[in-house]
This record gives structure tokens, sequence and C-alpha cells, in this order.
């Protein structure tokens, strides 16, 4: 007999760590669903997958809790089993507090700590009932690591570092592992700002020890290995993936 397939659902999938995440499960044999609120874009990374066949796309927007619940209660009814989530919805904030506006700050709390909450709430609820799972949130090197001009961004993931810490104690009893990345800067869409700009890029590598800026593929592989099962002793953790940026001085 095979072993069971995992099913894992990516929140954020059209995202540039969201993509090679899904990429990642697939190409290991796990069941992916891709939930996003781009499902024509979702779709056309689901035909990009190992196994596109074995692969759905729901939308959700994971600012609205009862959403959550439905795409992860839809998945276990389906697939009869939830193995894990993933939570890879985010934004970048790059300005000064005293140049945020009120607007700019609760969109960033929202984008990142919020639907964060929500996926976690909503996961822990069906996997309470299912003997366990694991839950892996997106935080930031620069939440336990200051970088000027990143106030926002900062207080937001180090939010989801608090929660996912706090939600490890509370739900390990019940099996369910939670864990985070902290990625130092990461080439996506989302950072094209920084990246695009020989200037700006060139100073962020300097930051970084590997002499490099992170890929997509680099956040992946961590969530990937979070996600996995056969790590079931790993909880509580916040692993950082940035290239040295918040323990080596470059």
């Amino acid at each position: 007999m095979g072993t069971r397939r995992g099913i894992q659902v990516v929140f954020g999938a059209t995202g540039g760590i969201g993509q090679a995440l899904c990429r990642a499960l697939s190409a290991r044999g796990d069941i992916v669903v891709l939930a996003a609120r781009a499902t024509d874009k979702a779709e056309g990374i689901r035909s990009t997958l190992a196994e596109p066949e074995r692969a759905q796309v729901v939308e959700v927007d994971a600012l609205d809790g009862k959403e959550v619940e439905r795409v992860i209660k839809m998945t276990k009814k389906e697939y009869g089993a939830l193995d894990g989530v993933a939570n890879c919805i985010g934004s970048v904030v790059l300005k000064p507090a005293h140049t945020t506006s009120d607007k700019d700050f609760l969109d960033c709390l929202q984008t990142n700590l919020v639907t964060s909450f929500n996926i976690l709430r909503g996961s822990a609820k069906e996997m309470r009932r299912s003997g366990g799972g694991s839950i892996a949130l997106c935080s930031s090197a620069v939440a336990g690591h200051g970088v000027a001009n990143h106030e926002a961004i900062a207080a937001a993931k180090g939010g989801v570092q608090g929660l996912a810490l706090s939600a490890a104690c509370t739900y390990g009893p019940s099996g369910i592992r939670v864990n985070c990345v902290a990625p130092g800067l990461t080439r996506t869409p989302m950072t094209e700002r920084i990246t695009g700009n020989e200037v700006a890029l060139a100073a962020s590598v300097k930051m970084h020890a590997l002499g490099r800026i992170g890929e997509p593929e680099d956040v992946a592989s961590a969530l990937a290995f979070l996600l996995d099962p056969a790590n079931s002793y790993i909880t509580g953790q916040v692993l950082a993936v940035d290239g040295g940026l918040s323990s080596v001085r470059a």
C-alpha cells in the first residue's frame, strides 16, 4: 500500500512565495488546494504544477473568517483529511512611521496579521477535531531584527510571530504544530520596488551574509519542510530564511 498523500491548503497561492510553495508541494506528491482571490491567475498556476489533476483552485478573501472556514471545511470533506495549511498572503510597507498613514498601517495589519489570525483560527478548529496537523505562517526578518523604515510591516509581522508561538502552546496537546518562517528580502513581484532598482538591490545584497537576496523557492522549501508530517516534532519555531541577515554581520 502506498503512502497517503498530504492534503495541503495554500492561502495566497498566486503570490511569488505562494506559487513556489504550491509547486514544491505538488512535486513531492501532495494534493494542493490553491486558495486565492484571483482565481483565473490561480488556475494558470495550477496548470503548471507537477500534478495539476491533483490540485484545485478555490476563491477566498482571507479577511473574512467565515470564508476561510468554508475553504478549510470543504478541503476536509472532499479529501477526508487536512494535513497542513500555509498563509502566504502578505504586503510590504517601506516608509518611516511618521509618513505612514492610518490607512497604510491598518491595511498592513489586515493583510499580514488579520489573515494569519483567520487562517490559524479556522485551521485549528478543524484540526482539533481530526487529530492535528501543521500550520505555517509567514513572518519577516524585520520582525526581530531592526531595519529602518519598516515600522508598519515589522509590527504586523511581529504580531504573526507572537500569534504562532502562543498558538503552538495552546494547540500542541491537540497534535497541531504551528510555526512560521521569517524571510529576508525575497525576489517577488511585491518587492520589485527594491529588486528592480540596482542601487537599492546592491545595498540589500550587502546586508545578507550569503551575498544574495532570497528567491521564492528558498522560502517555499522551508514552508514545505514545516508542513511535512515527517517533521512532526517541530513546533513553536520561527525559522529564519534570510541569508544570515538576522544573525550574522555581512
